[in-house]
């Protein structure tokens, strides 16, 4: 984020932040969060197209997603998930290592 070339690193940081580096982390994360669609009123995205959280077709890419049956598509989900899991389980062995 421009302004914060100067930050130290670990706990220090939060002290020396400027208020204008919060404010541009704050609003990144809150487009970040409008463009997946949780904080309209229905949950969806904006086109409402949305199946599920962190579906980001938008009704452009599919790759045969809408032809398969909703169990393929829950057994994708877990494998989707597990393999994020796995990934994130990874990275914190590497970081503690």
């Amino acid at each position: 984020f421009p302004g914060a070339e100067n930050i130290p690193c670990g706990f220090a940081a939060l002290n020396e932040i400027p208020g204008m580096v919060w404010a541009q982390m704050l609003a990144t994360q809150f487009v970040m969060e409008m463009a997946n669609g949780r904080l309209t009123l229905d949950g969806k995205d904006f086109t409402g197209t949305q199946e599920f959280p962190g579906d980001f077709r938008n009704g452009f890419i599919d790759f045969g997603w809408n032809s398969q049956s909703d169990a393929w598509k829950e057994k994708k989900r877990a494998v989707e998930l597990n393999n994020g899991r796995a990934a994130m389980m990874g990275i914190l062995g590497l970081m503690v290592h």
